[in-house]
């Protein structure tokens, strides 16, 4: 039965086409030949449409701390869709994608919640999309992601009756026009392949279409040809699309907070330095992409316009460019996720190669995969130490993989674990064998982390308010309090009651040591045979963070 296009529909949305996109991913990164052919198209969709999952996902949770009532209305998930696609965007269709996103928001956003002709308002809506996303591109061509999203607001416009059937409209002439890009796209012809941007917008509409109709699952995407990604009539030459071809030698990407003003500027200046160039946004923030063979300066730019940050740096083709002699590969590294400085030289020291992260910033699979080829090893364990980063991980796994490199993902849910599994590393012994010790030390491992309450909310462990210390053990909330040491010590005996033999505590940014000192006292006391180690991991989100093995 059709559905309204309200909130919940907008979750179910973003939760199909996320889901699509997961099984489409490596599919779509096959076919990834325009503008560079660095295979990462399907990934950078499903990552800017998870942030987007995230941010709904986030607005529907806040609501059921209000009461069982309380639900979000059409504007508010709209909004945090948008937002949630413009920061998590990645490369060029993934920003391409967010402004789509962000024109739709608009429209529905402005609609409100009151009785409308739905169907109209979807038209509007995927109007707006198009228009938004070709003032966000400095030079559009046709034959890619732009070209299939105006082929659906144009059916969409033609399309009578109620949001579902503008949405069907929409896919289907999606998909054709899907078809016809590589008779538009002189690459995309000389491959053989329809445009992967373009392949993905499919998804996300076949997402829409299953959301609407009520059937709770997207209308697959029609492949063109007898491979999923091959297109009907063209040659298999993939000559002149390989990433050590000529073109920038640098994709750079970054958000900025900066007036309209200033933006205009920045898109006049990044012009002139690079091509590929996609300034999306608004409203103060925006996802900046250029392709560029000067980073440097296109930071600089944005550095002159605003305040850039998150900014991701990635070097084109580097393994096909003349390059100095490197050394032979280790035969096994750790790359490991970390949340602060103190983290980073910690894991750093044990041998690891580590990727830095802050609060609210986490790391593309792009960054992951550059952190394993910085790593120069035939053998490496990934330790995202982060639960959110599963599906990044993955991703970033199943690219290295690839590239000739065996990984082993160990599912490292928070910094302790990762420090338990570096602590049994030995490269020495057989890879298998090496795993299954760290694995089994991240797994015995459990953890917590205290936090500060930045907003009154339900939780686990009842009604916390703005400023209250939050006790999580293995992600729930399960001790309230007003003051970090006395919450912890709660924590710990809590943790401890079920045994255990060393407490591992990492501190973070701005905690006085005179926490652990009291902590390591209150363990002392109270469990006689347990030993305790501090770190001063210097993380920004946690005030403290627990392991107990």
């Amino acid at each position: 039965m059709p559905r309204s296009l309200d909130a919940a529909a907008v979750r179910t949305w973003c939760a199909l086409a996320l889901d699509a996109l997961g099984r489409a991913r490596e599919e779509i990164d096959a076919i990834n030949v325009y503008p560079v052919a660095d295979g990462d198209t399907g990934t950078n969709l499903y990552l800017t449409v998870e942030s987007a999952v995230r941010a709904v996902d986030a607005v529907f949770d806040a609501h059921a701390t209000a009461g069982p009532a309380s639900r979000p209305g059409l504007p508010e998930a709209v909004r945090a869709m948008a937002h949630g696609a413009l920061i998590g965007a990645r490369g060029n269709s993934g920003t391409i994608l967010a402004q789509l996103l962000r024109g739709m928001a608009e429209v529905l956003a402005a609609a409100g919640d009151e009785d409308h002709d739905q169907g109209a308002l979807l038209r509007r809506a995927l109007r707006r999309a198009v228009a938004s996303a070709y003032e966000g591109v400095a030079r559009p061509v046709e034959g890619t992601i732009l070209t299939v999203a105006a082929a659906a607001a144009d059916a969409g416009d033609r399309a009578a009756g109620d949001a579902t059937a503008v949405a069907r409209a929409a896919h289907a002439a999606a998909r054709t026009a899907l078809e016809a890009t590589p008779r538009q796209l002189e690459v995309l012809g000389r491959a053989g392949v329809v445009d992967a941007g373009g392949r993905g917008l499919v998804e996300v509409l076949a997402a829409l279409s299953g959301a609407l109709g009520g059937s709770g699952v997207p209308v697959p995407a029609k492949a063109p040809a007898a491979h999923p990604w091959k297109a009907e009539g063209c040659p298999a030459d993939t000559g002149g699309t390989g990433p050590g071809d000529a073109g920038p030698a640098f994709e750079v990407i970054y958000l900025l907070d900066a007036d309209d003003a200033a933006v205009a500027r920045l898109r006049a200046r990044l012009d002139v330095l690079g091509e590929s160039l996609v300034v999306v946004g608004g409203d103060g923030l925006w996802n900046v992409h250029v392709h560029v063979d000067d980073a440097g300066a296109a930071v600089e730019a944005g550095i002159e316009a605003g305040r850039p940050h998150r900014v991701r740096i990635t070097h084109f083709g580097a393994a096909d460019r003349e390059r100095p002699r490197v050394p032979e590969r280790v035969q096994r590294a750790v790359v490991a996720v970390v949340p602060g400085e103190g983290l980073a030289g910690l894991c750093a020291g044990a041998g690891a190669t580590v990727v830095a992260v802050r609060p609210g910033e986490p790391p593309a699979s792009g960054e992951l995969v550059q952190a394993v080829r910085r790593a120069h090893a035939h053998e490496v364990v990934l330790l995202p130490n982060d639960a959110d980063l599963r599906h990044t991980a993955a991703a970033a796994a199943e690219q290295a993989r690839t590239e000739g490199v065996r990984v082993a993902l160990i599912p490292t849910r928070s910094p302790v674990q990762g420090i338990a599994a570096l602590a049994v590393h030995e490269p020495g012994r057989r890879f298998d064998e090496d795993v299954v010790a760290m694995t089994a030390a991240a797994g015995a491992t459990r953890y917590a982390e205290l936090a500060v309450a930045e907003r009154r909310s339900w939780t686990m462990a009842g009604v916390c308010q703005a400023g209250d210390v939050l006790g999580l053990i293995d992600g729930d909330v399960a001790v309230i309090g007003e003051d970090l040491a006395a919450t912890a010590a709660t924590v710990l005996d809590r943790m401890l009651a079920a045994g255990g033999e060393m407490v591992t505590l990492v501190l973070g940014a701005g905690v006085p040591d005179a926490v652990a000192e009291g902590l390591e006292r209150h363990v002392r006391a109270g469990h006689l045979a347990v030993d305790t180690v501090v770190y001063r991991g210097g993380q920004q989100g946690a005030a403290l963070l627990i392991g107990i093995e």
